[in-house]
């Protein structure tokens, strides 16, 4: 049941009294979002019509229940929204933007997105919300509540535009002036009424520098991701096969992507974590694409442990680096050559029919 009604004195001094306990708790921003979502009803619809989650059928199992916080939990009023930045401090240089990029045209090197190089980020926003809401609780009393972070069927990107965390970018995700898009977003449903916090304005204006940038074309209109062409959705969604027109695309990517981040003019703004959480682990970072393929599944479990790298399991993980060892073997010198043949020959006759068809077609890219 919802609680019932504060002033708005009160609510406005609870507001400021959680958003100085949630910078406290290393987010950066905070704001109040109210819960009725239905104009994002339409444009949620017509996504899963033209079939855009692909594979991610949880997407459509719980339908318009992810536009309905009342509905997804019940006796919710108002939802406190929160940004976490993941970027480690190593990339406080002016041109990390360009050194990122930079890896690309290292076709043996492995790269594996920035956000998922620490600790995995599910656990860690989620574990501070939930000390957010012990302090919460000890400023209204016992109140309802859940918390999110990317694990529930909810509509994380228009709870943050409406509760002006910034701007729903052209790459889809939320862009700040402040911040760029380099953040995790987390939310907390409650059943309190807070006053909810004023959405920003679009500044993308003509910019279409993530859309030009996307290897895949995968960002169909602005706004719009088609997931089946996302090589973020590829590397780690997707459960089988990478379709072979789409594989020759993906480089050196292993697991995910930040093309569109790293291009956009916004993320110059963006911040650094102050949470160790996220400092880059050195196993992931920098490493040749022959190591990584040689890990054998207690190794890759070892080496991803409290990541959520893990999560895709060591069949796809050799499934990506497969793909991304063929696109190698296409631009390497004879002698470079060899050495990514004799690797792929190790796991030609692996028990996984999946890792076994992208050996192979890895292997009729040589020269």
């Amino acid at each position: 049941m919802a609680r019932s009604l504060r002033s708005n004195a009160d609510n406005s001094q609870w507001l400021q009294q959680i958003q100085a306990w949630a910078h406290e708790l290393g987010f950066t921003q905070v704001g109040v979002a109210g819960v009725d979502l239905s104009s994002a009803e339409p444009q949620l619809l017509q996504w899963l019509a033209l079939g855009y989650h692909g594979d991610m059928h949880y997407m459509e199992r719980h339908g318009l229940k992810r536009a309905r916080p009342a509905e997804l939990v019940p006796g919710t009023v108002s939802v406190i929204t929160v940004c976490m930045p993941y970027l480690p401090g190593r990339t406080t240089s002016p041109d990390w933007q360009e050194r990122e990029l930079s890896r690309l045209d290292e076709p043996r090197e492995a790269v594996v997105s920035l956000y998922a190089r620490g600790r995995d980020y599910h656990k860690v926003v989620r574990g501070r919300l939930r000390k957010l809401c012990d302090r919460i609780e000890s400023l209204v009393g016992p109140f309802g509540h859940r918390v999110f972070s990317d694990s529930a069927p909810v509509l994380e990107k228009e709870l943050g535009v409406r509760s002006g965390l910034g701007w729903r970018g052209k790459h889809s995700l939320v862009l700040s002036r402040d911040a760029g898009s380099m953040f995790f977003l987390g939310e907390i449903f409650v059943d309190f009424a807070l006053q909810p916090t004023q959405p920003v304005s679009a500044h993308c204006g003509t910019c279409s520098a993530c859309m030009d940038i996307c290897p895949t074309g995968a960002i169909v209109a602005p706004g719009v991701v088609d997931a089946r062409r996302c090589i973020s959705y590829l590397t780690i969604e997707s459960h089988g096969p990478i379709p072979p027109e789409l594989r020759p695309l993906m480089g050196n990517r292993i697991y995910g992507c930040d093309d569109c981040q790293l291009i956009c003019p916004w993320n110059k703004y963006a911040q650094t974590t102050s949470l160790p959480d996220f400092d880059e682990r050195s196993p992931l970072v920098g490493q040749q694409l022959v190591a990584l393929f040689a890990w054998d599944e207690a190794t890759f479990l070892k080496n991803t442990e409290g990541g959520p790298v893990r999560r895709i399991s060591h069949e796809r993980w050799l499934r990506n680096i497969a793909v991304a060892l063929g696109n190698a073997l296409r631009q390497a010198h004879p002698d470079d050559a060899h050495v990514l043949c004799a690797a792929l020959h190790s796991r030609a006759e692996h028990p996984s029919a999946l890792v076994r068809e992208h050996v192979e077609w890895a292997l009729a890219q040589a020269r």
